[in-house]
């Protein structure tokens, strides 16, 4: 697939780096000018999402298989995203997914908790009986011992997929490899999603008590202009006579 790319470009170098599986060399003077460029950078920046779909597919495929040759029960860890791995384990007649949750903000570390709760009850309703059963634990699953600490040290604990080979059937393989790859940017989104629609809320919220609150104020000020209105009048009826009405000022005099 590499070499499908723009074989002038791009260069397989041997042996790959340390610590990599494939490196690429790239000569960009070699890239074909016009709207070809543009073509050929998509297909260079997706190699590496094309090269974990074939592996992660290929799991999936033999999700049944009784071979144990390839270390069975030994979590295989998977980057998509960049310091966002996750785990896959190959168990009898399942393929276990294993995602550490880290988040930035405290706050949307509570709601990712209430999210992944959420997810496990409706996973766990008849509604739901064929999707993949999903698990979340603030503690590492014991499938994960004896990986680096700091690939478990989360403050979002860990969801668990179990995927079956009923999950894989067809065209459900694309689907679920695509869900797996992609879990943690809709768990993003949903945080960001919801954070927003909190935010909105307090918004809205402090603005009907602000005009609540500045209607009142209003209503009170009417209520002392008022008020000082007779204050004054009546002072001005004490200390001058000449304004009092004659007849009562008659009636007073007399």
């Amino acid at each position: 697939m590499v070499k499908q790319v723009c074989s002038d470009a791009v260069e397989i170098v041997e042996p790959a780096k340390e610590g990599y599986q494939l490196t690429l060399k790239l000569n960009l003077a070699k890239i074909p000018r016009g709207k070809d460029p543009y073509k050929v950078i998509t297909q260079i920046s997706s190699v590496q999402a094309v090269i974990l779909c074939s592996q992660l597919k290929e799991m999936l495929r033999n999700v049944n298989s009784q071979d144990t040759s390839q270390g069975m029960n030994k979590p295989i860890k998977l980057a998509y995203h960049p310091r966002e791995p996750f785990y896959v384990i190959r168990q009898p007649q399942k393929i276990t997914a294993v995602f550490p949750m880290r988040f930035k903000e405290h706050s949307d570390v509570i709601i990712a908790t209430a999210f992944f709760q959420e997810l496990m009850d409706v996973g766990s309703s008849e509604k739901w009986a064929k999707a993949p059963p999903c698990t979340w634990s603030p503690i590492p699953p014991p499938e994960l011992r004896g990986e680096p600490l700091e690939d478990l040290s989360t403050n979002g604990g860990f969801v668990t997929f179990d995927i079956s080979s009923r999950h894989v059937e067809g065209k459900k393989l694309d689907k679920t490899v695509w869900s797996l790859l992609n879990f943690y940017a809709y768990v993003k989104k949903h945080v960001k999603g919801t954070r927003g629609f909190i935010q909105r809320r307090m918004q809205k919220r402090l603005e009907s008590l602000v005009e609540v609150l500045h209607k009142e104020k209003l209503e009170e000020n009417e209520d002392v202009k008022k008020f000082k209105g007779k204050v004054f009048r009546a002072e001005k009826l004490l200390t001058n006579p000449q304004v009092i009405p004659s007849s009562i000022w008659q009636l007073e005099k007399y």
